[in-house]
Parts: C-alpha cells; sequence; structure tokens
C-alpha cells in the first residue's frame, strides 16, 4: 500500500495542477482524495495556489477536517467543504471546490446550469443551487464552519454539483480522474451554454440523453484517454509535479542490474 498510495498522492498532486492549468482554478480553490483504505480520511493539500501542488505538500485529515499530524504551514480555510461531504457522502472519492469564471456568471444570476452537450452530461440532470444566506445570515461567503459545509453538503444531496451564490462550485467524482473530468467539463457545458444564448434559444438534452452520455463517461477508456491528454499539456508546459525523491529512486534500474545486461550485450 505504500507504493500504491504515493502513486495516488502524485496523481492528487497532479489533478491540482491539471485543473490550474485547464483554467477552471486559479490561486484559490482545491482538490481532494478521500483514503484508499480507510473512508475516515482525507488528503488536501496545505494552503498554496493548485497549480503549484507537490506531493510534499499533501495533509492528512480526518472528516472533522482537522489534520492527523498539526502542520507547521497555513491550511485551507475551507477544507470542511470536503470534510463534510465525505461524511455525507460515502461513494464520494475526490471533491473539487473552484470558482471558474465559466460557472460564476451561474452562481451570480440564479440562471439554471443544464446540459447542453454530450460531454455536459457530467454534470448530471439537476444542478442545486446553495445559498450561504438562507441559514447564516450575511457572512463572508466562505465556508469554514463544520455547520457551513454541512448544510452545503445537503444541498448536494446525491446530485455530482452544488453552485453556491455568488461563490463558486462543488464537484464530486467516485474516483479522482472521474472528479477531474467531471471538473472540467461542467465549466465547458457553462461555456457552451452561455455562448449559445447569445446565438438563439438554448435546448438541453433529454433525460434520456443525459442517461446515455453519462454511461460513456463512467468508461475507464474515456477518463484514461482525458486523463493523458491533460497530463501531456502539463508536461509540455514543464508544469508536471516533481516526484519524491524515493519514487524517483524507484524508477531506476540499479547500477548492478545495469552493468551486467552491458556485458551480456557485449558477449553477444
Amino acid at each position: 500500500m505504500p507504493d500504491q498510495l504515493a502513486e495516488l498522492l502524485y496523481e492528487l498532486a497532479m489533478a491540482n495542477r491539471i485543473c490550474g492549468y485547464e483554467g477552471v482554478i486559479d490561486a484559490f480553490g482545491h482538490v481532494s482524495m478521500r483514503h484508499p483504505s480507510d473512508p475516515g480520511r482525507y488528503f488536501l493539500s496545505r494552503s498554496r495556489s493548485p497549480e503549484l501542488v507537490e506531493p510534499a505538500d499533501l495533509l492528512e485529515f480526518d472528516l472533522d477536517s482537522q489534520p492527523i499530524v498539526p502542520p507547521t504551514l497555513a491550511m485551507y480555510s475551507e477544507r470542511v467543504i470536503h470534510g463534510e461531504i465525505y461524511k455525507a457522502r460515502p461513494e464520494v472519492m475526490a471533491v473539487c471546490h473552484h470558482h471558474s469564471p465559466d460557472l460564476l456568471p451561474y452562481c451570480i444570476t440564479g440562471e439554471r446550469l443544464i446540459p447542453v452537450y454530450h460531454l455536459g452530461s457530467v454534470i448530471g440532470a439537476h444542478v442545486p443551487v446553495w445559498d450561504q444566506r438562507d441559514e447564516f445570515g450575511d457572512t463572508n461567503l466562505l465556508v469554514r464552519k463544520p455547520e457551513e459545509g454541512a448544510s452545503l453538503a445537503r444541498a448536494l444531496g446525491a446530485n455530482n454539483m452544488v453552485l453556491m451564490r455568488r461563490h463558486g462550485a462543488t464537484v464530486v467524482g467516485n474516483t479522482l480522474r472521474e472528479l477531474v473530468f467531471r471538473t472540467i467539463y461542467s465549466c465547458r457545458n457553462a461555456e457552451y451554454q452561455t455562448r449559445a444564448k447569445s446565438v438563439g434559444q438554448v435546448h438541453g438534452l433529454s433525460p434520456g440523453e443525459i442517461k446515455e452520455a453519462g454511461r460513456i463517461h463512467h468508461q475507464p477508456n474515456t477518463l484514461a484517454r482525458a486523463w493523458e491528454y491533460w497530463v501531456m499539456r502539463l508536461d509540455k508546459r514543464g508544469g508536471t509535479p516533481p516526484r519524491p525523491a524515493r519514487a524517483r529512486a524507484a524508477k531506476k534500474p540499479r547500477s548492478g542490474t545495469t552493468a551486467k545486461a552491458s556485458k551480456t550485450r557485449r558477449k553477444r
């Protein structure tokens, strides 16, 4: 498990950076992952811009969003978003909170967000809107208290994502890669819905189309294909997170093995 966990944490760092590079997250926002073998814990970066997150930045939390090991650096103030959703949704394995400029117009106006093209079906048939003011009055709009996070989780319900009035959005996934896929393509859907309104009347997908298209997006090959594309784009930019020293060493062949193989080739 240690090697497997290290690889998953590397993917979590990669997920943060991908969402940053693809324009979903800027300096603010965060991506988390539930612990693969302990459902009562999750991993989230220290307070850092997602496009800079490295595996060494990732901290382990319980579902009350308390760190397992007290950190020496600042933590995200809105981490209760993640902990309270993991409490409410046992099947959820990854969460993203962001303030995408494509989605914010829907958070501001209350205009209903609907799936308008096949990849947009990732948002599901219904996207609820959570208004923090309904329960908590005037606030700074940040979700810092456990009761605020729990309220957001209730508004999310069994849906794939929830819009937050005048704030942003929170998205969930049953795997980390599914989460990244849903996060990015829900923003693309919002962009296309907004553009379509300038051309004419917007017609969304039918319930049957949402269901059928959604099945395709859950296929492992679909997620792997998209993940490979985003990793390639990040790597071309030079934005791939560094691997821990131990992981880098494990990937290098042992010198004795290399020398032995070389001698064998010379004999041939």
